[in-house]
């Protein structure tokens, strides 16, 4: 039988799910793959990938999948790693640069400003190191991931938009959750969920392993306090929520 193809991120916030998917007794089972969160989504369209975490944007795209694993990347409250950036306040910002990298976060941020915030944007698309060369005067700039402990202190305004989510429906927010487009075993999930469980349980281990590589980082303090792991009932109606939402929304290109 052969292995099962699995696409995940390389961010931080994943770090848990690939330990315990690297280290877990059922790891031969499976084979990785690392890929920006925009690109699982067509991975497991085109058949390239069996499971994968799926920005929950990305569910739209699929003909056919079922969510597996007790776990997700969402937040209650604030994330710390999904925001909007810009040099002028919220009511200033005229265009909105969309990280390349990003699908949920890209239209949660589309949901916030139609029905939140109450504002019209124009929105651009990016490319690499947009970051730190396009968000100037009354340009914002929505950034995902890693990046953002990189520009942390670089613009003077920043809207967590988990938190943002929050404020406006009190709601936990879902980022992405494990999806496949295959026919599972009952078997296959419980050692696939007991692999994910294996990395939750081990945190101080993986902040142990990756303290060095972020060094102005509290790991421990985001996986615990900004990431929150348990797909549970209300992360489910808070993605069921956005998913509302978002198709209300005008027909948009997601890249």
């Amino acid at each position: 039988m052969g292995k099962t193809r699995v696409s995940i991120v390389s961010y931080l916030n994943s770090k848990p799910f690939l330990y315990g998917l690297n280290k877990s007794l059922v790891a031969n089972r499976f084979e990785m793959s690392l890929d920006i969160p925009s690109k699982i989504a067509t991975k497991l369209s085109y058949n390239l990938a069996d499971v994968g975490l799926i920005p929950v944007a990305g569910l739209e795209d699929l003909n056919d999948y079922q969510i597996i694993g007790d776990y997700c990347i969402g937040a209650v409250g604030k994330v710390k790693t999904v925001v909007l950036v810009s040099d002028v306040p919220l009511a200033q910002i005229e265009t909105v640069l969309m990280d390349y990298q990003s699908r949920s976060s890209v239209l949660l941020a589309k949901v916030l400003a139609k029905f939140y915030w109450k504002k019209e944007f124009n929105w651009e698309n990016t490319c690499n190191d947009f970051q730190n060369k396009s968000i100037k005067e009354n340009t914002a700039g929505v950034i995902i991931g890693d990046r953002v402990f990189d520009i942390e202190n670089k613009y003077k305004y920043s809207y967590d938009l988990s938190e943002e989510w929050f404020e406006f429906t009190g709601l936990p927010f879902v980022f992405a959750v494990w999806a496949a487009t295959k026919n599972v075993s009952n078997e296959f999930q419980k050692d696939f969920n007991e692999a994910l469980s294996f990395g939750i349980d081990n945190i101080s281990e993986i902040v142990e392993m990756e303290q060095n590589n972020y060094p102005k980082v509290n790991i421990y303090d985001y996986f615990t306090e900004n990431i929150s792991f348990c797909f549970d009932e209300d992360k489910k109606a808070g993605m069921n929520k956005f998913l509302e939402l978002a198709r209300k929304l005008e027909p948009v290109e997601l890249i």
